[in-house]
């Protein structure tokens, strides 16, 4: 159902929007986890890091497709807000063809291009072959979570968060099960893992699109689906710098993996494990981006600029103190954590579980200053100024993240505990750039009010 959220109590609907959104991004991610768990209940340490290191990419291009579907979310917000169906379903129509179509042709160049990312990688070579099987799969099933996120982003534009919620239940179930086939029973390790997900995103994209295709709160006609410029300039400016922006936050990741990789197996297994518990903990933060986008959004376009700002606080807050309360948390429980993705009983698994305790240790700190820059992220991008948002993640990423963890792997060679901590920087420096634009942006419009 379509639900208004112009009106009533902000922190209501902050609530009982977000908690399905919440719902949907941990039901999305118990793919990877359930991937990286069951395989190493039947795996050695190979194919766990095969299956890690494949998922982190596979995650790469999943968070760029949801940054993309960014501007459809915003734009189809905005016009419920407005009470504009036709305009929403013109909105909808446009984001299918374009994001369908460079979604296929995505998933032809990443094909033919796995050997070449292999090597970028540096991919241990032990997990070489394990690897190239489970990116080779999952790079044809890229249309099947292109079509599932455009389905996702039209019902949460509407204000409806609790049917992308249903659709990847029913994936995640499908996933699970698929798994312990390919996996446990006919042991395909990797590539078992690729076709489980895969699968299982192909259920919630044809479910997604059934229900989207039925419903008549959005009038999509034949007519909806021709393709206009100005509809999808405004998806891309929108969409393109979130997109860019979540995909090079994930490049930053990756580039810590290849470091990892180069200081051994143990590492690289380390480091993928706690990149899956960190990509877990970052829900909430999640959660609240999107939730301030849709809400902000239709009260932007409802002409109400003053709650979409209560918003931004009442997410930044919860996300924050989420954050704080995870990371001492995790100071006491760091290892038992990584444990259960690794056996700690041999010689290999215990150094797994030292190396990610210790690299958890420091990462988690990520999670507070990460909740307060998402909420500025969602809000920046309600207002169409997704561009905010970008270009506070590129400075964190370039001045801090990439360089803090280089200078730390080499400086401290037997711990990962600062490499953890360089991460969380980085995301210290989005925050403060975050907090001075929105000072900014607040200072430049109370002048041109009092202008007016």
């Amino acid at each position: 159902m379509n639900q208004n959220l112009t009106t009533g109590s902000v922190g209501r609907n902050l609530l009982f929007f977000s908690l399905p959104y919440l719902l949907s991004y941990f039901l999305q991610t118990l793919y990877g986890m359930a991937d990286l768990w069951i395989i190493g209940q039947f795996e050695g340490v190979a194919s766990t890091t095969a299956v890690s290191i494949g998922s982190q990419i596979m995650h790469m291009i999943t968070v760029m497709i949801v940054g993309l579907t960014m501007g459809t979310t915003v734009c189809v917000g905005r016009a419920a807000g407005s009470g504009s169906k036709e305009q929403a379903a013109q909105i909808a129509g446009n984001t299918a063809v374009l994001f369908l179509s460079l979604s296929a042709a995505a998933a032809g160049v990443l094909f033919l291009g796995i050997r070449p990312i292999l090597s970028i990688l540096s991919v241990p070579e032990a997990a070489r072959e394990g690897t190239a099987a489970y990116l080779g799969i999952c790079f044809l099933g890229i249309p099947f979570i292109t079509a599932y996120n455009i389905s996702s982003a039209i019902f949460r534009g509407m204000g409806d968060s609790k049917r992308p919620m249903y659709f990847v239940a029913v994936a995640c179930g499908v996933n699970i099960a698929l798994d312990y086939l390919f996996m446990g029973a006919l042991h395909l390790g990797p590539a078992g893992a690729a076709l489980g997900t895969t699968c299982s995103q192909a259920v919630s994209a044809v479910i997604a699109l059934a229900v989207l295709l039925r419903r008549r709160s959005i009038p999509l006609r034949q007519s909806a689906f021709r393709p206009r410029c100005r509809f999808m300039k405004r998806l891309l400016s929108i969409g393109l710098p979130v997109s860019l922006q979540d995909g090079l936050i994930q490049v930053s990741f990756l580039v810590i993996t290849v470091i990892a990789n180069r200081r051994g197996l143990n590492d690289a297994a380390a480091v993928g494990i706690v990149e899956k518990i960190i990509s877990f903990l970052f829900l909430v933060p999640s959660s609240m981006l999107s939730a301030v986008s849709v809400l902000g959004a239709q009260n932007l376009g409802a002409g109400k600029p003053a709650r979409a700002i209560q918003t931004l606080r009442y997410a930044a807050s919860a996300a924050a103190g989420f954050g704080v309360l995870v990371a001492l948390a995790v100071q006491f429980t760091a290892e038992p954590i990584v444990s259960l993705f690794t056996d700690r009983t041999t010689a290999e698994g215990a150094a797994v579980v030292l190396l990610g305790g210790q690299y958890l240790r420091g990462y988690i700190w990520d999670c507070v200053f990460a909740g307060i820059h998402f909420s500025f992220s969602g809000y920046f991008c309600a207002c169409g100024k997704s561009g905010l948002s970008f270009l506070h993640n590129i400075l964190a990423i370039v001045l801090v993240r990439i360089p803090g963890v280089y200078l730390t792997s080499h400086l401290f060679p037997n711990t990962l505990f600062p490499m953890g901590l360089a991460t969380a920087a980085g995301s210290f420096l989005s925050a403060l750039i975050c907090a001075a634009a929105f000072a900014r942006l607040f200072r430049t419009k109370k002048r041109t009010e009092a202008v007016i």
